[in-house]
């Protein structure tokens, strides 16, 4: 059934006054995006992030997240690895109402700005690049749920993809790479 946004839209477009397409919540929605100060798209990440510098957590930030957002995750896996995906971060029940989170957060951060999980080398909180060959990608994947996560602070990836299943509202990724130097 068209709701009267799609109606008015098509009227526009038969009168010549809009863009193709009469879905109306095209023109509304807006696509959730996930950005950092340190790096683009599918460039490297800057080596202070990763083993070979100071294992900072990347600076990143935020943009449209849906309105009936409850909280956020954040994921970083790497899908490079010789066996399997090697998780770098998980967090979760970040405030919505946030845009970004600061470099460097330990794993001690406050729970009132986020929880941290067990990444792949067992210990909590952000583990940097270090790939032992070649060029590998980072996925930086922000979740925007409709829940906050009951989870406990060592949680692994296993039990948060439990726990977000049914709650996942919307996803943005952003990738890096990283290159082993010896």
């Amino acid at each position: 059934m068209l709701n009267i946004l799609q109606i008015l839209c098509c009227l526009l477009l038969l009168l010549g006054i809009m863009a193709p397409a009469c879905d109306g919540d095209k023109y509304l929605k807006k696509d959730m995006i996930l950005t950092s100060a340190a790096f683009k798209q599918g460039e490297p990440i800057p080596v202070i992030y990763t083993c070979k510098g100071e294992e900072l957590s990347p600076p990143l930030s935020w943009n449209n997240i849906p309105p009936n957002t409850l909280s956020l995750a954040l994921v970083v896996k790497d899908p490079d690895t010789t066996h399997g995906t090697f998780v770098h971060w998980v967090a979760w029940n970040i405030d919505p109402k946030r845009k970004e989170l600061p470099e460097n957060i330990k794993e001690d951060a406050p729970e009132t700005l986020m929880m941290q999980g067990t990444n792949g080398a067992l210990k909590i909180g952000y583990k940097g690049p270090c790939p032992p060959s070649g060029t590998h990608r980072y996925y930086f994947i922000l979740y925007a749920l409709d829940a906050k996560l009951d989870l406990k602070k060592s949680a692994n990836i296993a039990k948060f993809e439990k726990a977000i299943e049914g709650h996942v509202i919307e996803e943005a990724q952003l990738m890096g790479t990283f290159k082993h130097v010896l």
